[in-house]
């Protein structure tokens, strides 16, 4: 396991702020918290880092520039508010920046800006760019056009997608929790806190709730997902609380945040745009077999798939989830799902007289496949299921 190390001494950070910590709902942007964290941004590019940043708030301030009333707010509402806020978030930014001489650029993003291969790769140029030249990108989701269909939902993920795609070894996920408990500290006063979670399994992941539970609902569940994103790729995380001015010297001075250790063999940069795909458009279950042979470094073949969920095409990204149910893997699927389902559980050889056609041998090759968790082998997976009985 990489050892935890200094801020200044990573090469290129992305730092997620929440849009609590920059936005009051009665008196709006808080003018001193932004300035004091460019304050220490600035202190970090002095050292040589690169500094990413991806800055909630758009919604709630333009919603505090509108004076619109409390309480949830539709779709319209939702894009007008975050029209208006995020011209102002950008100017409050670029302003605080430049209290330092740093230049300020605006990238907002849709997911379509990181799930489509050639929007990744334009996106990554620019941002790329703009720190080659020393600017601190200001990154977004593009609110005003997203739908509950078409966006992130929440800009942990996103933040993770931004350090995969720049190559980021450190992503900083700031918010009103200062890192990972056992359980819901609030609610279970004997919860622990994690200072160094060196992989996320899934006693990690229940840790931080279900998927659809009301306690994860764009808290803790989301981060850990941000997690497997990073990590994957070898970026190390830290969970932090961003409520204290300058919340990055507050860390460094040694303030209570939980550790997220980078993955010690970080996949290569196609397969970290493959393992980071927020939405695949479907489910290839695998048996046993096929999961040994996965964690042999294999390619998945037809025979080891028992049932396959979803509507794909050949070349779209598909999470493999294992016999205990849970994601093992992704890759990008050699056929479409109604060939797919034809040829399940059948072997190779046979894929030419059930298509009409030859076809690739394996459902999904080990070249366009990246593990998403570890695989341990079925005598270990029994014993640690018999521990848990």
């Amino acid at each position: 396991m990489t050892t935890r190390k200094s801020l200044d001494r990573h090469r290129r950070i992305v730092i997620k702020i929440g849009s609590a910590l920059l936005v009051d709902r009665k008196t709006g942007l808080k003018k001193a918290w932004l300035d004091a964290m460019c304050a220490d941004i600035a202190a970090l590019k002095k050292k040589g880092a690169d500094v990413l940043v991806v800055s909630s708030g758009a919604i709630a301030l333009g919603r505090s520039v509108l004076d619109l009333p409390s309480g949830a707010l539709k779709l319209e509402e939702s894009q007008a508010a975050a029209a208006v806020g995020q011209i102002a978030l950008a100017r409050a930014w670029s302003e605080s920046l430049s209290h330092d001489e740093i230049v300020a650029g605006q990238i907002l993003l849709t997911l379509g800006d990181t799930e489509e291969r050639r929007r990744y790769l334009n996106a990554r140029a620019t941002i790329n760019q703009l720190l080659k030249i020393g600017a601190v990108p200001i990154i977004n989701e593009n609110d005003t056009v997203a739908t509950s269909e078409i966006r992130y939902g929440d800009n942990d993920r996103l933040a993770a997608r931004v350090a995969t795609m720049t190559g980021a070894d450190l992503l900083i996920l700031l918010s009103d929790i200062d890192g990972l408990y056992t359980a819901p500290p609030h609610l279970d006063p004997e919860a622990k806190f994690l200072e160094t979670i060196a992989e996320i399994t899934p006693e990690i992941e229940a840790m931080a709730g279900g998927a659809a539970s009301e306690l994860s609902r764009g808290g803790m569940r989301t981060k850990i997902d941000a997690g497997k994103i990073a990590t994957t790729s070898g970026c190390a995380m830290i969970i932090a609380s961003g409520k204290t001015d300058s919340p990055l010297s507050a860390i460094e001075s040694g303030a209570r945040s939980s550790w997220f250790a980078p993955s010690g063999t970080p996949v290569t940069a196609r397969k970290t745009w493959i393992a980071g795909q927020l939405q695949p458009a479907g489910e290839l279950h695998i048996d046993e077999g096929a999961m040994t042979a996965l964690g042999a470094g294999k390619s998945l073949l037809p025979a080891g798939v028992r049932k396959i969920n979803g509507i794909f095409s050949r070349g779209d990204t598909v999470a493999i989830i294992g016999p205990s149910g849970r994601e093992i893997a992704r890759g990008l699927v050699s056929y479409d799902a109604d060939e797919a389902r034809q040829i399940a559980g059948r072997k190779s050889a046979e894929i030419e007289k059930i298509l009409g056609y030859p076809g690739r041998a394996a459902m999904i090759h080990r070249d366009d496949m990246v593990m998403t968790a570890q695989i341990s082998s079925k005598s270990e997976r029994q014993k640690k299921d018999a521990s848990y009985a």
